[in-house]
């Protein structure tokens, strides 16, 4: 019986230790999350401000390049030139940027997202051919390579609150992989972030771009004063918003990655505590019954001496 409280007295310190690593863990990940999650919102403030010049430079253009079409007098070239991010064209690959997290401990944030590709994969293609996977973080990269799944592209090591320059490499390479025809459509699959306890899988579009409401503003006159002209300036800005867009996907999976790991390390801590709950009760059990056996003995020897 003394070896038996010894064991037990072992799991509850074990126990406590490993609840007090989870339970910082859980407070880093919640200090990341907050983080973020501010970062998150100033940078929407900037991405919805480029949509709406992006929008209505495109307004402006395709207005332009309607009324020279029908006058006779608009150069071909010029057209897929400039308005080359916008316009879609024959689907013969698909990219896929997946966007997984290097480590674990995450609880199911990675495997809902694995989960799903396969599923779209398996949906949408017959061949390995269709499509192509560009995979940002570790485990994403490892799980397609163990399936035998060649990756077009792999980064890892994306920090816990990443910036755009960190993170340039990746979005300049999906925008010259679609504009070189690496794929002809790009979609980037990752977990977004709706509250604390929530996430859900996207797979959003995000080449060509066709999110813009150009219809929004054909009615409107709003004037910009550009140098050097309306075509330079929207043939530079698209692909910065391309990469806007890229970047706020990646922010806001590692929003929800954060928030996935504050989940898991707090019902891990919970987990901990409620197990060194029962092993208390069965400590004190053991010891009261230890003592019990004891004390009946003591009695058991006196009665025997009388």
């Amino acid at each position: 019986m003394a070896e038996s409280l010894m064991d037990i007295k072992r799991q509850i310190a074990s126990t406590k230790k490993t609840g007090q690593i989870t339970q910082a863990m859980q407070m880093v990940s919640g200090a990341k999350l907050s983080q973020i999650e501010k970062r998150a919102n100033n940078y929407q403030l900037y991405a919805n401000k480029v949509r709406e010049i992006v929008t209505h430079l495109a307004a402006a253009q395709l207005l332009q390049i309607e009324a020279n079409q029908q006058a006779g007098n608009q150069d071909p070239k010029k057209v897929m030139q400039v308005a080359s991010l916008l316009q879609q064209r024959e689907v013969k690959k698909t990219g896929y940027l997946v966007i997984t997290s290097d480590r674990g401990l995450v609880g199911g944030y990675n495997s809902t997202i694995l989960k799903a590709m396969m599923q779209m994969i398996q949906d949408d293609h017959k061949s390995p051919d269709e499509y192509c996977i560009l995979a940002v973080g570790g485990t994403g990269a490892d799980f397609f390579k163990a399936r035998g799944v060649d990756l077009a592209y792999e980064y890892r090591g994306v920090s816990d609150i990443p910036t755009f320059n960190e993170v340039r490499e990746i979005v300049k390479t999906a925008v010259t992989m679609f504009d070189s025809g690496v794929f002809d459509e790009l979609y980037v699959c990752y977990n977004h972030h709706v509250n604390s306890l929530t996430s859900a899988f996207r797979a959003e579009k995000m080449l060509p771009i066709t999110d813009l409401d150009v219809s929004e503003v054909a009615d409107k006159n709003i004037d910009y004063l550009t140098e050097p002209d309306p075509d330079a300036v929207l043939e530079a800005i698209l692909p910065q918003y391309a990469e806007s867009l890229i970047f706020g996907s990646i922010m806001d999976a590692k929003t929800a990655e954060h928030a996935a790991s504050t989940t898991a390390m707090k019902s891990a801590t919970d987990n901990a505590n409620d197990l060194i709950s029962r092993l208390s009760v069965t400590y004190n059990r053991a010891r009261q019954a230890a003592i019990t056996t004891e004390i009946t003995e003591i009695v058991g020897g006196a009665n025997a001496l009388e």
